[in-house]
């Protein structure tokens, strides 16, 4: 279901927009292409000087690379567009401080320590912090087994560990009745939850 159509006539003055695109390659790691661009409606004065409209302000790239168990092994960053150019950009290299850190290990508080004020680019920054349920959306499937199968696909032994992605969220919390409906097995009702009559 969409937003509800504004009941109050508007005008489109900003729009940023963010992708991200995984990649399983040929040597078994994964690269996460990220990208972010913000755009004004109109030409905007910066200290820099004119930013014409339709030129973008921002203009931002990061990759990194992960293995399979989601470990950072090598991080490329790019400026195309920045507001403040010969300045912004040199920030980049600074970038190669993620590798080392795990996506699912309070990445986002490495991030933190490491990139953020004075020490790093907002846009990067915050762009480099929505990796993480990005890798797990790509890995899905992939890597990472979200099915529920009373065996796997050589007939071997009932699996014993729940899908990854159980009590992870509201929806799919253990106790609730999305989980009772698509993986029966692992749910756990809740001690006060009334049984149908």
């Amino acid at each position: 279901m969409p937003l509800s159509p504004p009941t109050i006539p508007r005008t489109l003055k900003h729009t940023r927009a963010i992708s991200i695109s995984a990649f399983a390659r040929e040597d078994g790691l994964w690269d996460f292409d990220a990208h972010i661009t913000d755009h004004k409606t109109r030409d905007i004065k910066l200290a820099s000087g004119v930013r014409p409209e339709g030129q973008a302000l921002h203009d931002l790239h990061i990759r990194v690379t992960v293995n399979l168990q989601l470990q950072v092994v090598d991080v490329e960053a790019c400026s195309d567009a920045v507001p403040y150019p010969g300045y912004c950009e040199v920030i980049t290299p600074d970038y190669k401080k993620l590798i080392g850190l795990n996506l699912m290990k309070q990445f986002r508080q490495g991030v933190k320590e490491r990139l953020t004020g004075v020490h790093g680019c907002t846009h990067l920054t915050e762009l480099a912090q929505i990796l993480p349920t990005a890798a797990i959306q790509a890995f899905a499937g992939d890597v990472i087994d979200t099915r529920d199968s009373a065996s796997d696909h050589a007939g071997n032994a009932a699996q014993t560990q729940p899908p990854f992605q159980l009590d992870r969220c509201h929806a799919l919390r253990l106790d609730g009745p999305a989980v009772v409906q698509y993986y029966p097995r692992w749910a756990k009702p809740s001690p006060d939850a009334k049984s149908p009559s």
